[in-house]
This record gives structure tokens, C-alpha cells and sequence, in this order.
């Protein structure tokens, strides 16, 4: 039955839609409060007394369209009447609702028919519906436990309204587009009812406002609309443009959508869904959680203190850190001694580059920090050049899953035992250590070592180290290619010619471009308990290949073409490896060399070659170089069919083909492209650019993957981040300027192949930037309670200083609302 409560006066149908297409909406209706602004009303000025919460089992909706423009009733409060009327009559009859539709506003004044509604709609027109005492009568509802929902011009309501500003989240710029566009919303919230079931990238047609002031962070923001897929004019609101959200407010909840601003929209099944899950949430149909990216639901904790004078007694330079199933976080320092110490950069002193790779433990239950262990580890050089510093030593670490029963933790590092000064070569390794639960201190004694490669040590940098695990016990090992980058002009590090007694320091091609080369790699080992390991099926290479005379591959390789990649993670999930890696050092593309230094993140779902140095990004190809006279450029790569023709080369010259990368950025923006001509190969003008991944940026950058959050329904946790950022996948740089720090959500169907990001949004108001807060961040994992641990390397270099820290992010946001004894219907 459709329900209207329509008096004589409101008969006359007043409308908004023809001054919204006229353009004569005054300004001050379009964007946020004046500076005479009107408080919040004063409820206790009226008699309204409204039970809480209000509405019942039989749940009502109270559709108000009241305009302050005077006219006929526009087709487009009909058709979002009618849209909304049959919600309510379709789905689970557990989840229906009647409606009442009404442009009185009379009706927030009486406090027996308000509260017999669940949730109140806005379908209304700007200016000011509601005199002060209909205001008052709006608040009291709201206090009580109502739910609201605005739709589109409904942020023009009440413009000198501070209260209704916030009930409503944010202004439309006066500026904002008044055609109608198409454009592709991020929905980015997947369990919110009103979201859940939308496409990740929905394309719809509609009127996009722009908004006076960003409302995320103080608002929870469940869509997006991205703005390089219309014309968002002057007051665009950028990457981060929300188009719907909600948030608990003022004792209520309140769901806004600035979409619905077209006839159209109501015809739309995925419009109606999405208008669907904001009443179920509003009326008290269903829970959900508006809480989860509302910045100060969130705090961030220093845990340990800064070293004593001339000790690392609680942290060493910082390098990576792990959780144990107990809580207790294992963090590592690389190498760098306290700036007290001497640094020996002398290759003829036999202690030269001799540091302590430190295992630190933290327990949350004591709040203590241990040293486990230290390791004498080649990593102690200092600052300088490329040909004086170094970037080894204790790089990584990882406890066995079945660390709770048998203690072993796998550490990745440089044993200066092992150096050969003479030909300035070193050997990395991967080994096993036992640690006593009891004493949190590591029995160097017990040392197994899985695995041992050659290192060049003449020239730095790049040496990766991260370290994760899949669900089936295979170990990923993530090695850098070691190779200066001061010989191809920050280009693609391909030049063969410089060499220490034979060894070549500057060509990729050697390492990360080799198929017979741990360096430059993501390996793949099954450890086995004895301290040796086995080849699991699916690796890039067995070993045993016969192509071009056989003997020519590494079983180990699952990723080649990874550059420095000191930080990996698989979700156990999916088993789906995710991998950042620092790009070298060019501040601009060249139209002779290639693309300006990209720093890389991929969802890697299958074993393969990830480009460099021939190619990076979305397979944009460098250009070759060779003897005699590598100054001279030759031909350029051929991604899909790359070879290695390096003299320093001594695996396949046909190599896998490369897979595009699902991140990049370089100092111009993120997602650099351009034009291709027939052959494929990119114009590499700066003026032809196209950035793809407008959310990022870099300038100084080194890319720290981070975790994907996997929330545990099960967990008692009350500091456990929200079920919102289960399956994002977070990504963030070493710098908190302009570079990433963000959560992201990868399409499934894609992500393999290279595909881009569907949705991000910033955490840099979360995981806190600045001086005092996490500068420079070096690794980041969630703890066993759902809260997020990180390191923050601290403002040196090659050394730990008193900002050297681990760091604690946690919620405290609380649960999805209404709480369950207070859904309309119980719980489902």
C-alpha cells in the first residue's frame, strides 16, 4: 500500500529540480556553513520526548521531500519515492519496510509519529526546510537511536546548520559539475550491506558534487568516484573524492550518498542495492561497522625507548620485524653499528664493514625488550658512495610455522666470517636458529644453514631480505640484485663494462636479468626439518632445463627482474605472494634510455619474470646497451620476448617474457604511461604522460610492502583492526611526503596479470607521518591480536638513533552498530 501524508498545503508539491537545472541555486546553499552559522538546536526547547530507539519490529521509514523553493514536485522526488517504496516491499520479508512519504516537516515536531519510525530520508532540495524547533525535533530523534539516510541534495539542506552538517558529512562545492557524467565509483567498503554486493568498479551515469571540505577521516567512507574518469572541475576533490558514507552520529546512524541526482538512477539495480543496505543499516535491519576509517578510532603507539648511550639494548638499525603466535614481535637491526662506534670502510683491515645483526624481542604481556641474539655480520661500512657503503647484513627474518613447538627462526643474512677481502666477494645465507621460549634468547649454537649464494660486495646497494611463508611450508626468500646504479645514468643498470677482478658490479643482466643468478630473485624452498630443502613444483626453472646446452637455470627461481625487494608477504589465504622493490635512481624519463626510476608493487600469482633491467611498470622497455661501447644505445627490449645478451651472462639468453606490475611510481606520479608507437615502445615524453595511479607519487621513495589484513571472526581481541580491511593489501615507502602509504583492494580476475589497483585510500592519518610520528617506515606486519606492528627505521642512515622504534597501531572503534539487542527485528 503506498502511504502518503500529504496536508492541503503540501499538495501544492514544492520542487528543486528546476532551480538545480536553471543554475540558480544561490551559492550559499551549495557549499558548507557561513561564518554565521547556526548552532546545534537545543532539543530540551521543545516537548519532544521519542522513545529510544524509535521504530519497532514493524519497521517504517520516513521519506521527507520537503524543498524550500516553491513548485510542482519534480520527477525526480517521484521516481526516488517509488524507488524507495518498492525496496521496501522486496527482498527476505525479514528485511522489508513500509514507507510514508511526506514533504510536511511539521512531522518533526510531533514526537509520537517521528518515533514510530525506524529511519528518516532525506530526499529533499536545498535551503532551509526545517524552522529551528523542527530542527530540535530532527536532534532528538537522532539522539534516541534513529537512523538517517541523505540522498544527493539533501547536503544542500539546512546550509547554516553546523549540526546538520555533520549529520550530513560534508557541503557540495559551489563549483562543483552540474552535468550529468559518466564516471566509475570505487566501492571500496565490501561487507557494508549498502555496498557489499555493488561491482569493485561500478560506471553509472549521475551528478558528481564536489565537496567544500574531504569528509574521510571524520566520516566512514564506503565509495568512491574517481575523477579521471569524468570532468570534476575547478573544486575537484582528487584522488580521495568520497561519494557515500556513513557514520554513527549523535546517538544515531546516518548513511549519505551524494549519487541519486538523476531520474535515471532510480531505475538502477545496483542503485537500489546500494540505497537498500543504507536503510537496513538505518532502520536497525541489519548491523554494520561505520567506524572503520574514521582516523580517531585508531592510536598509535611507541613500544620501545630509545637505546641506552653507546648499547642497542632495545632496538638495532632497523630491518624487519616478525609476530610469534604468543604476541611477541621479533625485529632485527641490519648491521649498522651506534654512531659512537668506528666504522671501517678499509678493505685492508681484516674487521672491515665487521658489524651486529641484533635479534630483538618484544613481549606485549612485560613490555620488555630482549636481545636474543647478535650475529657478526658484514654490513658496517657507513655512509658514502656506492663504492664505500654497503647495504648487507642481517636482512631478514621468519619464524617456522610450527615455531610454537619447535622454536626455529630463519634468518637472512651476510656472515662476515665469510667475506673475501681479496676479490671483495661475500656469501649470503639462509639459516636456522632455535630460540628458548623461555629466555627469549637465540642459541647461535644451533645454526642449520639451508642455503648459501655469492654476493658481490664491491659496490652496494640493493640486497633485499624479506622472507615469508605460504599455506603448503614453502619459504620465499627475497634477494636483491647488488649492483650500483652510478653507470647507466639511474637508467636500466645494464651496463657491462665496470668490474672488480672479473666480477661485473653495475650490470643487472648478471644478476636479476640471469636465470642462473640468485640475485635479483624471489626464491621458493620447501625447508625440510633435517636443516636441508626441496624443490616445490611451480618454481620459475627445475634446474634441470636443456635448453641452449643445459646447466644454464636455478631450481630455486620463482620471480626473476626484481631489483630490491626487502619486503614480501603471501596471504595464506590465497596464497597470492605480494613483493615491493626499490627502482633505481633516474628523476625523469629519457626518450633515449627509458623510464625514470619506478618503484614497484606486484600481486604475483604464478611463478614468472617481472622485468628488470629490461623492462618495468606495465611492461615499458629500457634500452639496450653493450660492449665495446656501452654509452651508445642499441635496440630496445622486447618485453614478450626478452634475451639476455649480456657478456656477463652465464643462464638463458631467451628469458621468460615479462608480466606488467600492478604498481609503479616514479617523481612525476604514479602509474606513469604513454604513447607507444608500433612496435610497442613508449614515447617517454613528460608531456604525453598519463598517469594511471593518480593516489601516489614518489621523488625520494623505496617501496616497503606491506601485509594483507586478514580479520579472525573468532579473535576476543578488543584492539584488532576492523573486519573493513580484510583482503587489502597495504603498500607504503621507507618516505611519508608525497609518496604511498595507502590500503589497497586488487580485483582477483587481474591482479596476476598486472592489473591495476580498484580501490585505494591513505593510512597516512592512521599509521601517522611526521617527525613524531612513523617517518620512515621499514616494515610492518599485523600482530596475532588483529593490531598492526612497525618499525621506524629512524633519521640516520646505516645506524639506529633515538627515533628508532617499534611502533603499535590498534583500534579502538569498537563493534558494527546497532548493538544486537537493539535490531529491529533481532539478530539474523
Amino acid at each position: 500500500m503506498r502511504l502518503r501524508e500529504l496536508s492541503a498545503r503540501s499538495r501544492r508539491r514544492r520542487t528543486w529540480a528546476a532551480t538545480v537545472t536553471a543554475g540558480v541555486v544561490a551559492a550559499g546553499l551549495l557549499s558548507g556553513p557561513a561564518a554565521s552559522a547556526r548552532p546545534a538546536p537545543d532539543p530540551s526547547l521543545t516537548t519532544m520526548s521519542i522513545k529510544s530507539p524509535p521504530g519497532g519490529a514493524n519497521v517504517r521509514v520516513l521519506l521527507f521531500y520537503g524543498s524550500a523553493a516553491a513548485g510542482d514536485e519534480s520527477p525526480l522526488v517521484n521516481a526516488g519515492i517509488a524507488a524507495i517504496e518498492k525496496i521496501g516491499l522486496a527482498g527476505p520479508a525479514q528485511e522489508r519496510f513500509t514507507v510514508e512519504a511526506t514533504n510536511d516537516a511539521a512531522v518533526f515536531t510531533n514526537a509520537t509519529k517521528l518515533g514510530r519510525f525506524n529511519s528518516v530520508v532525506f530526499l529533499t532540495g536545498g535551503g532551509d526546510v526545517l524552522d529551528p524547533d523542527q530542527e530540535a525535533g530532527l536532534e532528538a530523534y537522532m539522539e534516541a537511536g534513529g537512523g538517517f539516510v541523505g540522498i544527493h541534495d539533501a547536503a544542500r539542506a539546512e546550509p547554516y546548520s553546523d549540526w546538520f552538517t555533520g549529520l550530513i558529512g560534508a557541503r557540495p562545492a559551489a563549483s562543483s559539475p552540474a552535468a550529468v557524467q559518466r564516471a566509475t565509483v570505487e566501492v571500496g567498503d565490501r561487507r557494508h550491506p549498502a555496498t557489499k554486493d555493488l561491482p569493485l568498479q561500478w560506471k553509472r551515469p549521475d551528478q558528481w558534487f564536489n565537496w567544500v571540505k574531504n569528509p574521510s577521516g571524520d566520516v566512514h567512507t564506503v565509495a568512491r568516484v574517481r575523477e579521471s574518469t569524468y570532468q570534476p572541475g575547478a573544486s575537484a576533490n582528487g584522488a580521495d573524492h568520497p561519494v557515500s558514507w556513513c557514520r554513527d552520529y549523535d546517538g544515531g546512524r546516518s548513511f549519505y550518498t551524494g549519487m541519486g541526482g538523476t531520474v535515471s538512477s532510480y531505475d538502477e539495480t545496483d542503485f537500489r542495492t546500494h540505497l537498500r543496505g543504507a536503510l537496513l543499516w538505518t532502520t536497525r535491519l541489519s548491523q554494520a561497522d561505520c567506524t572503520a576509517t574514521i582516523n580517531a578510532n585508531y592510536r598509535a603507539e611507541r613500544l620501545t625507548q630509545a637505546n641506552q648511550p653507546g648499547q642497542n639494548d632495545q632496538i638495532g638499525e632497523p630491518h624487519g620485524l616478525v609476530t610469534a603466535p604468543d604476541g611477541r614481535v621479533l625485529y632485527i637491526g641490519r648491521g649498522g653499528a651506534d654512531s659512537s662506534q668506528p666504522v671501517i670502510t678499509d678493505w685492508n683491515n681484516p674487521d672491515v664493514g665487521k658489524g651486529k645483526g641484533q635479534i630483538h624481542v618484544y613481549d606485549p604481556k612485560t613490555k620488555k625488550v630482549t636481545l636474543a641474539g647478535e650475529l657478526t655480520v658484514f654490513g658496517n661500512k657507513g655512509g658514502g658512495d656506492e663504492l664505500t657503503k654497503v647495504e648487507e647484513g642481517l636482512l631478514g627474518i621468519e619464524l617456522d610455522p610450527r615455531f610454537e613447538q619447535n622454536g626455529w627462526v630463519f634468518l637472512h643474512y651476510t656472515p662476515h666470517a665469510q667475506l673475501n677481502r681479496d676479490t671483495q666477494m661475500a656469501e649470503r645465507r639462509v639459516s636456522r636458529f632455535t630460540l628458548d621460549p623461555a629466555t627469549d634468547k637465540l642459541d647461535l649454537s644451533s645454526e642449520k644453514v639451508l642455503l648459501k649464494w655469492p654476493v658481490q660486495v664491491h659496490s652496494c646497494c640493493h640486497a633485499g631480505g624479506g622472507m615469508t611463508w605460504d599455506s603448503r611450508g614453502n619459504l620465499y626468500i627475497a634477494t636483491g640484485d647488488n649492483n650500483s646504479s652510478g653507470f647507466s645514468d639511474g637508467y636500466s643498470g645494464n651496463n657491462p663494462q665496470p668490474s672488480y677482478k672479473g666480477v661485473s658490479f653495475a650490470d643487472a643482466r648478471r644478476t636479476a636479468g640471469n636465470t642462473n643468478n640468485l640475485n635479483g630473485k624471489i626464491l621458493r624452498i620447501h625447508p625440510e626439518p633435517d636443516g636441508t630443502y626441496t624443490l616445490p613444483e611451480g618454481n620459475l626453472f627445475t634446474g634441470k632445463e636443456t635448453d641452449e646446452g643445459g646447466g644454464k637455470t636455478r631450481g630455486e627461481i620463482y620471480v626473476m627482474g626484481v631489483r630490491n625487494p626487502a619486503r614480501i608477504f603471501v596471504d595464506r589465504t590465497t596464497d597470492v605472494l605480494y613483493a615491493g622493490w626499490v627502482g633505481p635512481d633516474a628523476g625523469e624519463p629519457s626518450t633515449t634510455w627509458g623510464p625514470a626510476k619506478y618503484d614497484t608493487f606486484a600481486a604475483i600469482t604464478e611463478a614468472g619474470n617481472r622485468g628488470w633491467p629490461y623492462c618495468m611498470g606495465n611492461k615499458q622497455p629500457y634500452r639496450d646497451r653493450n660492449l665495446p661501447d656501452p654509452s651508445k644505445p642499441l635496440g630496445w627490449y622486447d618485453c614478450d620476448h626478452p634475451k639476455n645478451e649480456s657478456p656477463n651472462n652465464d643462464g638463458l639468453v631467451d628469458i621468460p617474457p615479462v608480466t606488467g606490475n600492478n604498481v609503479w611510481y616514479s617523481p612525476q606520479g604514479g602509474g606513469p604511461d604513454y604513447p607507444r608507437d608500433a612496435n610497442g615502445v613508449p614515447s617517454y615524453k613528460k608531456d604525453e604522460a598519463t598517469y594511471r595511479l593518480p593516489w601516489l607519487k614518489g621523488g625520494g621513495q623505496a617501496a616497503m610492502n606491506g601485509p594483507v589484513y586478514r580479520y579472525d571472526a573468532t579473535s576476543d581481541s578488543a584492539v584488532k583492526w576492523p573486519a573493513y580491511w580484510d583482503g587489502k593489501w597495504f603498500i607504503g615507502d621507507f618516505y611519508d611526503a608525497d609518496q604511498p602509504r595507502n590500503a589497497v583492494l586488487m580485483d582477483p580476475k587481474t591482479q596476476g596479470d598486472g592489473g591495476l589497483p580498484v580501490h585505494s585510500e591513505s593510512l597516512k592519518k592512521i599509521v601517522p607521518i611526521g617527525n613524531d610520528g612513523i617517518k620512515n617506515l621499514m616494515d610492518w606486519k599485523f600482530g596475532p591480536d588483529g593490531s598492526l606492528y612497525v618499525l621506524d627505521y629512524g633519521r640516520g642512515f646505516f645506524t639506529s638513533d633515538g627515533r628508532s622504534a617499534l611502533w603499535r597501531v590498534t583500534y579502538t572503534g569498537g563493534g558494527p552498530t546497532p548493538a544486537a539487542d537493539q535490531l529491529a527485528r533481532g539478530a539474523q
